[in-house]
Parts: structure tokens; C-alpha cells; sequence
């Protein structure tokens, strides 16, 4: 049996476009439909739902306190946000939201969210796709690589949606940037900020001094302030935002790192 599908919306319209993009891909089935989060809190306590689409803004509770009460729950559904609003992406991923989908979105891209989701593991997370496995399969070479015919140093900006805005944030304020369920964080230097490309998009876009540390992290060495060494061979560095963030540097990506610092 497919598994079994709430959708959560207040508009109508979105319910049925949901539902009509969910019965198009086929895998999984809607047995329910709520307007709000207090209705979609009493479908979830009548019946053992394995997957629930919300949407964020609703009356009668967000999709997010909704997402907030499922997690105390002995075997909470898989939850995949769609909505309109960019903003609450963050919150979102940290509620274990295992995608978030911003409307409109097509067909093939409610596919590969509902394939994130079927293969989570029970505790509703998701390891990203991109960046699962050993770090050879999916890290490019050590250090960066500027695009074709580009300057290392021409200025690149990366566009972040901010309540409802795009806001350009200079990549030379990128601390550094990891990987999240096939979006990537940018680490600045007192806030991080939820971006929707992927580390490898993001590898290829910013040039200068960025450096693939780990499969899932990309580091700006200009906001490298210590190196620490392990007893394993491999190194974790310290950057110099205001949390003294330490990312860790896998023993294939060590010794080039050790190399562009002359050591």
C-alpha cells in the first residue's frame, strides 16, 4: 500500500493543485485534507499518517507549530513544506522538515521532495543526496576552481529571499557554507543565512579563496584563523566569525589545505 498523504492548506485551489500534482506522480496516496493546523492536528490524532504537505501561514495555527507538536511523537509523519513564503525555511529544516518546496513548483520537483522523504530514515531526517557517501564519490578536487575564463577575483554575489525580498550578500562575507538537504547555510559573521543551491552550485559560483573542506562543507580561507590538528591525520579549522565556528576537514582534503598555507 502507498503511503498515506495529509495535505495542509487554507486555499482551495492549492489543496487541489497539490492533490492533482500528488495522484501525477503516484507515490503516495491523500486520504486527507485539513484548512488549518488545529484541524490538521485532530486528522493526525485519528489516523497514523506517513507523510503531511504544509503550508506555513494558516489560520487556526501554523504549519510550523503544527511540524512542532508532531515531533513528540512516537513515530512522527515525514513533513515537506509548501508554501509561498521563503523566509521560514530555516525554521522549517530545523523542525526536521525533510524538504521545502516554494510555490509554484512543478510535477518533478514534488517527486524528488516525496523521494527524500520515502527514504528517511524513522527519525524524519534526511541526509542530503548530493552529499551522501565517501568523500571521493562526490567532492570534486581539492581547492577551488574559477569558472572557465573567469577572474578569481571579480566580485560575486550569492541572492538570499528575505522577507520577501532578494538581498545580495557579497561572497566575500561568506564564511563558510555547508551543506542542508540539497539547499546549503551561508555562515556571515553573526547570522546564518539558508540559500536554495546546493554546495556544488555554490562551489562553482563563488570564486577567490573558497576551499571544499568536506563534502559538506566549503570554507573561505581569508576567515580561516587557526588549523588544528587531529591524532587521524586530518585537520579542523577554526574561522573567525563571532562563534569561533570550527569546521572539520576530511584526510583526502587535509594536506592541499596544509599546502595553500605553505606548512
Amino acid at each position: 500500500m502507498r503511503p498515506k498523504a495529509l495535505i495542509v492548506d487554507d486555499e482551495a485551489p492549492a489543496r487541489a493543485e497539490l492533490r492533482y500534482l500528488l495522484e501525477e506522480v503516484g507515490q503516495v496516496q491523500v486520504v486527507g485534507e485539513a484548512t488549518n493546523g488545529e484541524e490538521a492536528l485532530l486528522l493526525l490524532d485519528s489516523l497514523d499518517y506517513d507523510l503531511v504537505l504544509l503550508d506555513v501561514r494558516m489560520p487556526g495555527g501554523s504549519g510550523l507549530e503544527v511540524a512542532a507538536a508532531l515531533r513528540d511523537r512516537p513515530r512522527p509523519p515525514k513533513v515537506i513544506f509548501t508554501t509561498a513564503y521563503p523566509d521560514h525555511a530555516v525554521d522549517a529544516f530545523d523542525l526536521a522538515a525533510v524538504d521545502y518546496l516554494l510555490k509554484p513548483f512543478d510535477a518533478d520537483r514534488l517527486q524528488r521532495a516525496l523521494e527524500r522523504a520515502l527514504r528517511t530514515d524513522g527519525g524524519g531526517t534526511v541526509e542530503p543526496a548530493a552529499d551522501r557517501g565517501d568523500d571521493s564519490a562526490t567532492s570534486p578536487p581539492p581547492g577551488p576552481r574559477p569558472p572557465s575564463g573567469g577572474d578569481a577575483d571579480t566580485l560575486v554575489r550569492i541572492p538570499v529571499q528575505r522577507d520577501g525580498r532578494t538581498v545580495l550578500v557579497d561572497g566575500a562575507s561568506i564564511v563558510y557554507a555547508s551543506a542542508a538537504r540539497g539547499y546549503s547555510y551561508l555562515k556571515l559573521a553573526d547570522e546564518r543565512l539558508l540559500v536554495t543551491m546546493s554546495l556544488n552550485e555554490l562551489e562553482r559560483r563563488l570564486r577567490g579563496h573558497f576551499f571544499r573542506a568536506h563534502r559538506s562543507y566549503l570554507v573561505n580561507l581569508d576567515h580561516v584563523r587557526e588549523l588544528v590538528p587531529d591524532f587521524q591525520g586530518s585537520l579542523v579549522v577554526v574561522m573567525d566569525d563571532r562563534q569561533r565556528s570550527r569546521v572539520e576537514v576530511s584526510r583526502r582534503h587535509a594536506r592541499e589545505l596544509r599546502r595553500r598555507f605553505g606548512m
